[in-house]
């Protein structure tokens, strides 16, 4: 392991006693680990930590007392206000109501992503000016009610009524809209019954989804299954229903033409694998962890 490596290793060992943590904050890594990850700060390391420079960091650390992380909310960067809007409580009671109405729209997304965020909140942030701030609620509010469900799904930007006909269920009576609109189409296709017109339409994505639609007639999964678009036949080839016969014919035809290409389709069939994570370092003791320090000039 490299020596950047080793200090940000021990900049995160639990039960570090407070000299050795003090001398990390000289080596900026070992800070940003420090700052980051330690749930056992005390009052005078976060002040030297802010001293350092390392104010943004430490604003995403969930362990800072509230009062604290409550000061950053007035911060004047906006990237200390993104880390803090992200994950911290009301505390005091209004804090979040503040940070919604913040000027700058990067730290109203960040708010869209907290877990502590009240329903009343998400639907101010779901009607946002910004449309980077309705699609962080659309990426992270799963139980939307109606309302906001049918503003989304029929938002001036095609781009959040994408993510919003893939996030959410429509309503019966936007389903003809949506299969309409060629920005929703795709994911609009698993709340309807498959037709002719939908498996010949001219996007890819939704003949995709035509051919993985559990109510496919056959003759479209014949005709599917002929398909010009390799990840169109790849969905009638994972089918469970699809003849073998038909399933062997298919897989000969699935020859990806870039490594791109062989990868989605690997991870589309579910055989992607993410690789092992790194096994986690061994606690130093305090004489080894003192020889890291004399390596390192600390």
């Amino acid at each position: 392991m490299e020596l950047d490596a080793e200090l940000s290793a021990l900049a995160a060992q639990e039960d570090l006693s407070v000299d050795l943590v003090r001398r990390l904050l000289q080596h900026p890594g070992a800070r940003r680990s420090v700052a980051l990850l330690r749930r056992d700060l005390t009052g005078e390391l976060i002040a030297e930590i802010i001293e350092l420079g390392s104010v943004r960091t430490l604003a995403a650390n969930r362990s800072v007392p509230s009062r604290i992380r409550a000061r950053f909310a007035e911060h004047g960067e906006p990237a200390v206000r993104c880390a803090v809007a992200a994950s911290v409580r009301d505390e005091p009671l209004g804090l979040l109501a503040r940070l919604a109405a913040d000027p700058d729209p990067s730290v109203r997304s960040f708010l869209a992503m907290n877990d502590h965020l009240p329903a009343g909140l998400l639907e101010v942030l779901a009607a946002d000016s910004e449309a980077s701030v309705r699609s962080s609620v659309v990426q992270r509010w799963r139980d939307v009610p109606d309302n906001v469900r049918r503003v989304l799904l029929t938002d001036a930007d095609p781009d959040i009524r994408s993510g919003s006909a893939r996030a959410f269920a429509p309503p019966a009576d936007l389903l003809s809209g949506l299969l309409a609109d060629p920005a929703t189409r795709a994911a609009a296709v698993a709340y309807a019954l498959p037709t002719p017109e939908l498996a010949a339409d001219s996007d890819s994505d939704v003949r995709e989804a035509v051919a993985s639609h559990p109510d496919l007639p056959p003759a479209l999964r014949d005709l599917l299954a002929e398909d010009q678009d390799i990840f169109v036949r790849s969905a009638i080839a994972a089918r469970a229903d699809t003849p073998q016969a038909i399933r062997e014919q298919v897989v000969a035809t699935l020859e990806p033409d870039s490594p791109v290409a062989e990868w989605l389709l690997a991870f589309r069939r579910g055989g992607h694998t993410c690789p092992p994570a790194a096994p986690a370092s061994p606690n130093l003791t305090r004489q080894q962890a003192e020889s890291l320090l004399a390596r390192a000039g600390l």
